[in-house]
């Protein structure tokens, strides 16, 4: 048999002949986004000889803690003539060029590395990192570290620099640790950079063996289906370059549990090209909604979606339905679940007096009210006390918050949380707020979707970087067709047939898009790229103005107190877990 020239990304990076620069850092605190570096030392080895080190202090905006300058010994008076950071990480940055990257508890160091970068302006080289304290809990026997701290396996390996809270000589404590778990792997096979980042997490046997399965997948866009014995799929991925993604899931890059088990239960793996990575993505959400993988967390059931339909009857009232009919009826939604829609449907009740009572009511047939009625929250059409005509301007309130401007529940609601907070009544204020914070980015959605999926057919282009045009037919907001011309040739031949092979699409119910609401929110991004040419609309597409996106401010306002609470870099254990 004749041999094969194996290529690079086969062979992997010897350890022998890589060049490994060892890093350590001294900060005033320990998250990126509240502390600062004050010191940077680096050390770079190749093949066991150290080429070279690096060590300089770094001036930090604030003070360093009494607590800080105690452990590390750095205090404000040392830091006084020392660079600023803008000054120290390019110059360490040049120093590790063409390295790969090694930390004690690589997280720590490498976040604020990566945080610097975004600081001063630079763009983080995406080193490959390998964390020796994540390696020796992986090799290490419990009866031979009782944790993987960097004193406890510097003595373990015999460094010749003992770790003091100070970073050249922690880096240097490093290199010995690095080479004495070198040398254990070495027994075990262990050869290259690749098969050394396996021992960094935990990669089973499965994953190991059949890396095979990737080797008849194209590097171009797509979409993969892991699959079982029985043909079954197990889990649907898309990705800009299907071999290089599906490689991942065999390496210690894929860290996720559910996929460690989905592969050990995988026996094939089917690769489908797309033409343009927005195809790949539609193609995706088809497939999962189809097949329903049970490693899919996301996407799997569409058709559960709840949507808000305001009735069409002398008094309309506010219902939570399955789906959109032809019926003229004003909907919202779709709602990922009925509890949403609830939510939802709540602020409305809250700001609009609109009944919320679910039986026929007939203004021929006067009935007695209920409690909302004495409460002021309802008109009382049951009683006579509102005739059709007067209801009906509650009910166009609701439908201009559906389809317009929500700005009478928006006020209404606001108004309520401002008087519980000022009575120090927060969780209701809370809750009132998730409430309409659920129903502004709803109303937002519903508009966007609504808005194209009126259009009876939308052609747009973008140029490539690498030359030529992608472009795709879109049909009632759902995807029909995508393409690409190759560079240099006039795309409109190319378009013209895509556009004549296209899908065809019936025109669905307002507000609803031909497709799904997550295709078509595909597609909308897509369309907001910077670059994106219209080349043809056959319909009106139309916003609404003012509309519900006039209040985006308010649709993320739940998320901010939980932006704003960032855990410690990283929580992991470090005792050993061999």
């Amino acid at each position: 048999m004749e041999g094969v020239q194996g290529t690079i990304d086969e062979i992997g990076m010897p350890l022998e002949s890589t060049t490994f620069v060892v890093v350590d850092l001294e900060t005033t605190g320990g998250s990126p986004n509240a502390a600062e570096i004050t010191e940077i030392g680096a050390v770079k080895v190749n093949a066991g000889e150290v080429l070279g080190e690096f060590g300089t202090l770094v001036r930090p905006l604030s003070p360093v803690p009494p607590f800080i300058a105690v452990l590390t010994g750095i205090t404000d008076a040392m830091l006084a003539d020392a660079p600023r950071i803008s000054s120290a990480l390019p110059s360490f940055l040049e120093f590790a060029r063409g390295s790969v990257l090694v930390a004690h508890n690589a997280p720590f160091d490498i976040g604020f590395l990566r945080a610097a970068c975004d600081q001063i302006g630079i763009a983080w080289p995406m080193f490959q990192v390998l964390d020796t304290a994540r390696l020796a809990r992986r090799v290490l026997a419990r009866d031979e570290a009782h944790d993987c701290k960097l004193s406890t396996l510097a003595r373990l390996f015999r460094a010749s620099t003992t770790p003091n809270h100070r970073a050249l000589d922690d880096a240097r404590a490093t290199v010995d640790v690095l080479h004495g778990l070198l040398e254990r792997l070495g027994n075990v096979g262990v050869h290259t950079v690749e098969e050394l980042s396996l021992w960094q997490s935990t990669v089973t046997p499965a994953q190991r063996s059949k890396r095979h399965l990737a080797e008849q997948i194209p590097a171009a866009p797509g979409v993969y289906i892991f699959a079982d014995d029985g043909g079954r799929a197990l889990y649907v991925g898309k990705s800009k370059n299907m071999r290089t993604r599906v490689r991942n899931y065999f390496t210690a890059s894929e860290t996720r549990t559910r996929m460690t088990e989905m592969i050990a239960i995988a026996s094939s793996l089917t690769g489908i090209e797309c033409s343009t990575p927005l195809e790949a993505e539609v193609r995706e959400l088809r497939l999962i909604a189809e097949r329903k993988p049970r490693y899919n967390r996301k996407s799997r059931f569409p058709e559960r979606g709840s949507w808000l339909k305001l009735t069409i009857e002398p008094f309309p009232r506010l219902s939570v339905v399955r789906k959109v009919s032809d019926d003229g009826a004003a909907y919202l939604g779709p709602f990922g679940s009925r509890r949403l829609a609830e939510a939802a449907m709540t602020a409305v009740h809250e700001a609009i007096p609109i009944r919320q009572c679910t039986q026929r009511l007939s203004p021929k047939k006067p009935q007695s009210p209920c409690i909302l009625a004495e409460m002021d929250r309802c008109g009382a059409p049951c009683s006579g006390a509102e005739t059709v005509e007067q209801y009906a301007a509650h009910a166009e309130a609701v439908r201009s918050a559906f389809t317009g401007d929500p700005g009478q529940v928006v006020r209404r609601i606001r108004e309520r949380i401002e008087s519980l907070a000022n009575r120090q009544r927060y969780e209701d204020a809370a809750s009132h707020r998730d409430r309409l914070s659920t129903f502004i980015r709803t109303a937002m959605r519903c508009q966007r979707i609504g808005a194209l999926a009126a259009v009876r057919q939308l052609v747009a282009a973008r140029r490539l970087e690498s030359g030529g045009w992608e472009f795709h037919v879109i049909r009632h907001a759902r995807l029909a067709a995508a393409g690409t011309s190759p560079p240099g040739a006039d795309p409109r031949p190319y378009i013209d047939a895509t556009v004549a092979t296209a899908e065809t699409v019936p025109q669905p119910p307002p507000p609803r898009a031909g497709g799904t609401a997550e295709e078509a929110e595909c597609v909308l991004r897509w369309l907001e790229i910077p670059g994106v040419r219209l080349v043809e609309v056959d319909g009106d597409w139309l916003f609404p103005a003012p509309s519900a996106a006039a209040y985006a401010g308010i649709a993320t306002a739940g998320e901010v107190d939980h932006a704003a609470a960032v855990p410690f870099a990283d929580r992991r254990g470090l005792r050993p877990s061999a």
